[in-house]
């Protein structure tokens, strides 16, 4: 599984990253550290026909998309 550590970055760095991930193969791991960088790439993962689920890890969160 690809993973990728978002945190820190601000939008729209996060999707860009998830982007080019998304290109090397699936399912794909993005940790962010903000609501809004979830809510962009859900949101674009969802435009791109993928499934997203997100849990909350302590103060991060952790995307899963397949």
């Amino acid at each position: 599984m690809n993973k990728i550590d978002a945190r820190g970055y601000s939008c729209p760095e996060p999707v860009l990253m998830t982007k080019q991930a998304l290109a090397k193969g699936r399912p794909l791991t993005v940790l962010v550290d903000n609501r809004t960088a979830v809510q962009n790439i859900t949101r674009f993962a969802q435009n791109q026909k993928l499934v997203v689920k997100c849990k909350e890890v302590g103060p991060d969160f952790e995307l899963t998309i397949e």
